[in-house]
């Protein structure tokens, strides 16, 4: 039996109806960008998110954009996250010209390191004569992205009680996390609510997933919303009037008609992601696998209940790229994120980083591989996955 890595039409199926019913809805409508259907989406993931503000936008990499941009930074700005990520966290970075200053992940969750980001702000950084954090080339620390990644929260509270020590802003790379939860010392917060900004990408193979491309920035005031909404709109309010430079970062009428549609059955959706993650760990115990593999670190299991939303499926495992052909010759859908980690990628090569200086992304790289989690995942699916493995390992 072949198992796909993920599957969207068996959600299609769940919702068929009153998706087709609002495609046509905004079809007849002619009204395609922002107004009505994007103003609803974006109240019900305001509540959803439990954030100040939600604004959609065309794509999670331009949500992150445009918060760069609101927030100014850019030539001579520095900002801090991991190198083991998607292109797109550093290559906005980039695009608007400001420095990006890695930091190694946590071997357990694959999030940044808490640890590691205390060193590198007291040791790597430097405070110039007016006691401004500098990087060694001269740039102002202004941000700290922390990524939630593959669907667990980072440790924030750490994180953010070092961002307050060093007048940082923190921007949460939710992408990966719509409905995950953090047990904070304030309270059960959700992901893109925990800090001052984040974004979210509802690309269609996400847990919300739009069909096309679609994201989301969230804020806590009014005035860092007015500004998002501005830069989303090449910076205009009224018609032709350009209070600022900003892009085409609109989200559709149309994906956010569907994204509306979608986003009360994800939590549901997520339950039953963890559902599947629990069966594996089950079936991996029972078959002596556990010599052979690493499963998902839940650091909040038991704390909330979001505790993960297990947007990927994530395992060390010995002698990976073996597994990964061996997987293949079975029909096991498996996928790897990420096999070159930033700082080794050849567009960031300017940035002067070299092998071994970030030591757990880059075997994080070597080692991981992402198996099916998908919610209409079956039990017979989970089943040819775990025996897929145990005929590698133990046979």
């Amino acid at each position: 039996m072949s198992v796909p890595l993920l599957d969207l039409t068996r959600q299609f199926q769940q919702i068929r109806d009153p998706l087709l019913s609002e495609i046509e809805a905004v079809v007849v409508s002619q009204q395609f960008i922002l107004g009505s259907k994007v103003d609803a989406f974006e109240a019900a993931s305001r509540e959803f998110v439990r954030c100040g503000h939600a604004i959609g936008m065309s794509s999670g990499t331009d949500a992150w954009l445009a918060i760069l941009m609101a927030l100014g930074i850019g030539p001579g700005d520095a900002v801090i996250t991991t190198p083991y990520t998607f292109f797109a966290t550093v290559g906005c970075i980039h695009r608007v010209g400001a420095e990006t200053v890695f930091v190694d992940i946590d071997p357990v969750t694959f999030n940044l390191d808490p640890a590691k980001l205390d060193q590198c702000l007291r040791e790597t950084c430097v405070r110039d004569a007016d006691g401004v954090l500098r990087t060694q080339n001269g740039n102002r620390v202004r941000a700290v992205v922390p990524i939630h990644l593959f669907g667990v929260c980072c440790e924030m509270d750490a994180i953010m009680d070092l961002a307050a020590e060093f007048k940082l802003d923190v921007i949460e790379d939710a992408a990966q996390a719509i409905g995950a939860e953090y047990p904070s010392r304030h309270g059960v917060l959700q992901a893109g609510a925990i800090a001052d900004h984040a974004y979210f990408s509802f690309f269609p193979a996400k847990n919300l997933g739009a069909y096309g491309d679609a994201g989301m920035a969230t804020c806590r005031t009014d005035s860092d919303a007015e500004r998002l909404r501005l830069i989303r709109n090449h910076g205009m309010e009224q018609r032709y009037f350009h209070h600022t430079v900003g892009g085409n970062f609109r989200i559709d009428a149309l994906q956010a008609a569907i994204l509306h549609i979608k986003l009360p059955f994800t939590n549901e959706w997520n339950a039953r992601r963890r559902k599947n993650a629990l069966q594996y760990a089950t079936k991996f115990a029972s078959e002596g696998l556990l010599e052979f593999i690493t499963l998902p670190a839940t650091p909040f299991a038991g704390e909330v209940e979001s505790h993960h939303i297990f947007h990927q499926y994530v395992i060390r495992a010995e002698r990976r790229d073996e597994l990964i052909k061996h997987l293949a010759a079975a029909g096991i859908g498996h996928g790897v994120y990420y096999p070159v980690p930033l700082h080794l990628q050849e567009c960031f090569s300017y940035l002067g980083y070299r092998a071994g200086d970030f030591p757990e992304s880059e075997l994080a790289s070597k080692e991981t591989i992402a198996l099916p989690i998908f919610p209409e995942l079956r039990d017979e699916e989970i089943d040819e996955v775990v025996q897929a493995l145990k005929s590698f390992y133990l046979s």
